[in-house]
């Protein structure tokens, strides 16, 4: 298992609206995660920067390379462009971080 993280942006005003879509993800891209080696997904949101700290578990093995080819990912970004940072084609902004301490 390896663990990563990476900060994406949330635009002003909008966190109640993160947290909400959040609260009802779909069924089919939980599904399509898990299926990628993707647990133990959280997201953390910093008001005053508006940055939004992801981190989640992978497993040896994983796809997650494949998953911006899915329908249903596509899909999940183009819901979610209108209140974050995002890409041409809407996948969001990512800045992965680099770790540098663990304590277990």
């Amino acid at each position: 298992m390896e663990k990563i993280a990476f900060v994406m942006t949330l635009l002003p005003g909008h966190e109640v609206e993160y947290k909400k879509r959040h609260d009802e993800i779909w069924p089919e891209l939980v599904e399509a995660l898990k299926s990628a080696g993707v647990s133990d997904y959280s997201i953390f949101y910093e008001q005053s920067s508006n940055k939004l700290f992801a981190v989640l578990k992978r497993s040896t093995g994983h796809t997650m390379e494949q998953l911006p080819l899915q329908a249903i990912v596509k899909k999940w970004w183009g819901y979610m462009a209108d209140i974050m940072q995002t890409n041409s084609d809407n996948s969001p902004v990512v800045e992965p971080i680099k770790l540098v301490f663990h304590l277990e």
